[in-house]
């Protein structure tokens, strides 16, 4: 089967209506999920977090056995491949009945990377550590992010680093970030409002000794190693933020190889 593959409400279409929430809103949430060989990992995982954004966003969820059906279903005729599962509010304007809808998409990994270079992109979108009722909350709302990784391309770059206007670290526009010093290794606490990643806990399982910290830039720039954590990328060193140069050392490459050893089991 050739990819993409797209389930609509558990049709195989790739219509969708145009008065649709995500269409004219952007109002739903979303998880990505990697599928090895047809295997995905961690789906229960993302399934949850699935549930607790459409919960925070108000919004009702299909059954969890017709959802798990259909993303098993997507992975195992994609193979290697990352499988969407969005969840809209339905029709967004006057006059129109119906509920929420769940759109599945099973579509080709990114170009792979063995490491990547960042710029720093202060975000004063991000709710850094302020709650408000999406806090951590996976929303399809990514315009601020996408906007920042556009922004960081132009200075060079390939992804951006979003920096609180207090100039607190955060995470990236898609993934979480670390780093080491001294043999120690750190990365931003969920109190600062980032994403639960499922990679970040998963290498928190890893690495049980990772210190949960709130940090400034200028403290990171102060690194031996910086590595970023995603579904696409896996774990890959950081070799460059802004103009401080970084060299990929062994603990980055322990986690990661750690990690691609989960991922194989």
């Amino acid at each position: 089967m050739s990819l993409p593959i797209v389930i609509v409400d558990g049709e195989r279409t790739d219509a969708v209506p145009a008065t649709d929430s995500s269409v004219l809103r952007g109002d739903g949430c979303f998880e990505a999920i990697r599928s090895y060989g047809g295997r995905l990992f961690r789906a229960d995982e993302h399934l949850d977090r699935l549930e607790r954004s459409a919960a925070a966003l108000d919004m009702p969820v299909p059954d969890r056995a017709l959802v798990s059906a259909w993303i098993k279903e997507a992975a195992e005729e994609g193979g290697d491949c990352v499988v969407r599962v969005v969840v809209t509010r339905g029709p967004a304007i006057p006059g129109l009945e119906g509920s929420g809808r769940c759109i599945v998409v099973a579509h080709e990994l990114p170009p792979g990377r063995t490491e990547t270079t960042l710029w720093p992109v202060v975000a004063p979108w991000h709710s850094a550590g302020t709650w408000w009722s999406l806090t951590g909350a996976k929303t399809i709302s990514y315009a601020p992010n996408l906007a920042a990784g556009r922004e960081a391309k132009k200075h060079g770059a390939d992804d951006a680093l979003l920096v609180a206007v207090s100039g607190v670290v955060l995470e990236g526009p898609t993934f979480s970030v670390g780093w080491c010093r001294e043999g120690e290794v750190f990365t931003p606490g969920l109190d600062l409002g980032i994403l639960d990643s499922i990679t970040r806990r998963v290498v928190l399982e890893i690495r049980p000794d990772i210190s949960e910290v709130t940090e400034t830039l200028d403290v990171l720039l102060e690194a031996d190693e910086v590595f970023v954590m995603s579904t696409t990328q896996e774990v890959i060193p950081v070799v460059a933020i802004g103009e401080r140069r970084f060299v990929p050392g062994p603990i980055t490459a322990e986690i990661a190889q750690r990690f691609a050893e989960l991922v194989g089991q």
